[in-house]
């Protein structure tokens, strides 16, 4: 039993639009040949005569209308298989155009240059995701892709080695399974103290929001911190032995040499009660002794500095005080609004000023030779975007070339502790601001900005 072949929408289309071309052409010529047909046959000629002329007008239009219908129908095939090829993702095809200036040979000319366009796109858009699948599998950054629904949709060999697991067995899981619902749950960017089932450490989270086919997707990028922690923590620990050993090391060298001495002469019994050597050996001890225990007491106070209590501040009343603490120079104060309050812990913050008040008085006066007179500081408050901006000037010296300002116990000053600069940026920072030390540009000195949120 034959079956009858269904045709396409596709074909009947087509089929339609021959019908329609067909029938425009036919009616095109029509009028023309009514009207040729009524002249010859308004003739006196015999109607064989009429015959035999019709005969050929008839054919030469049916003819001429079959061939431009033939010929367009070719042309619009030939474009219709190269826009087809190109929505498969073919772009090698390509139309011969005429050359001749037309509608239709201008039409193939676009197509073809489309064509060429996309094959270029698709060649940028190639080699963009090959130089992506590149990075994605040599990072050691676990990068996990989920959906709108919170299903992983892609992970690179650092995330499936994070996971323990291989990319057949989580694709299509949800987060909560995989244990990643802290990452979508928590904020945009953490540290993870914690174990997965490849690793365990301190992992560095950021989460991304993206759009793909008009849905939310979510990107998380996960990146082991511990090893660079870690060796800032070395670093750490090995500034402080190092900065611990010298100052310990002052102290300690004098007192047991000293102490050496004075077992020798007891031994000989040549130490007597009122001798000279003994009073300056012990008073020496005690002040090694001294000056070790404050030592061990201003690196005790920087251990513990506590959580700044924040209230409302009044600058004027702030500023006024710093000033009455130090008398050797007059700190000038640049007036500003009365009623200015600071979000700070009062304590804290005047504790602060009052360490770069006194380094700037003693480089003033330093620079200056003691000559109080020529000494000059200057206490103001500027306000910028977002911030307030506490100045402290001088014009001494301006600040070391060093890029130990803020180690702890470095000091360029005689007697100096080392632990005020970092005190005072220990402050600003726990209140969420920023200190820096720069040269003045205006004048010679030293700049000291301590900034603090508005």
């Amino acid at each position: 039993m034959s079956q009858t072949r269904q045709n396409s929408p596709a074909e009947k289309q087509l089929a339609q639009t021959d019908r329609y071309l067909a029938q425009a052409i036919f009616y095109s010529g029509l009028p023309a040949f009514v009207l040729a047909m009524s002249l010859l046959w308004a003739t006196s000629w015999d109607t064989k005569t009429k015959i035999t002329i019709s005969l050929p007008v008839v054919i030469f239009w049916i003819g001429f209308a079959l061939a431009a219908i033939n010929r367009l129908k070719r042309s619009l095939l030939t474009l219709s298989n190269i826009l087809a090829s190109l929505r498969e993702g073919d772009y090698s095809l390509r139309a011969r155009a005429r050359g001749r200036d037309d509608a239709m040979s201008d039409l193939t000319r676009e197509v073809n240059r489309l064509g060429d366009t996309l094959r270029q796109q698709r060649r940028n858009e190639t080699e963009a995701t090959q130089l992506l699948t590149t990075v994605m599998q040599e990072i050691e950054v676990g990068v996990f892709a989920f959906d709108s629904e919170q299903r992983l949709r892609l992970a690179n060999p650092a995330a499936l080695r994070l996971l323990d697991v291989t990319a057949d067995r989580v694709l299509g899981r949800s987060a909560g399974d995989l244990g990643l619902g802290e990452c979508m749950a928590g904020p945009d960017a953490c540290v993870l103290a914690r174990s997965f089932p490849g690793a365990e450490g301190r992992w560095g989270m950021r989460r991304t929001l993206f759009h793909s086919e008009g849905k939310p997707h979510f990107l998380i990028l996960i990146a082991d911190l511990s090893r660079t922690l870690r060796e800032e923590e070395l670093a750490a620990w090995q500034r402080l032995v190092r900065v611990l050993g010298h100052e310990i090391n002052n102290s300690l060298t004098p007192i047991k040499s000293i102490a050496g001495s004075l077992r020798t002469q007891a031994a000989r019994g040549t130490l007597p009660a009122d001798n000279e050597d003994l009073r300056a050996g012990l008073e020496i001890i005690e002040t090694r002794a001294q000056g070790l225990s404050r030592f061990i007491d201003a690196y005790a106070r920087l251990a513990r500095l506590p959580t700044p209590n924040k209230v409302p501040t009044r600058v004027t009343a702030l500023f006024s005080r710093i000033r009455s603490l130090d008398t050797r120079v007059g700190v000038e104060i640049v007036p500003s609004d009365p009623a200015i309050e600071l979000f700070a812990d009062p304590a804290l913050l005047e504790q602060a000023l009052i360490n770069l008040v006194k380094n700037a008085v003693d480089a003033a006066l330093a620079a200056h030779e003691g000559q109080s007179e020529l000494a000059a500081v200057s206490l103001r408050l500027e306000l910028g975007p977002g911030s307030y901006r506490i100045i402290v000037e001088d014009n001494g010296l301006g600040p070391p070339e060093s890029v130990n300002l803020f180690v702890p116990f470095f000091t360029t000053k005689p007697g100096g502790s080392g632990i005020g600069l970092v005190f005072s940026r220990q402050i600003a920072e726990s209140h969420g601001g920023t200190l820096v030390l720069e040269s003045r540009t205006a004048a010679r000195g030293c700049k000291a900005t301590l900034s603090l949120p508005a």
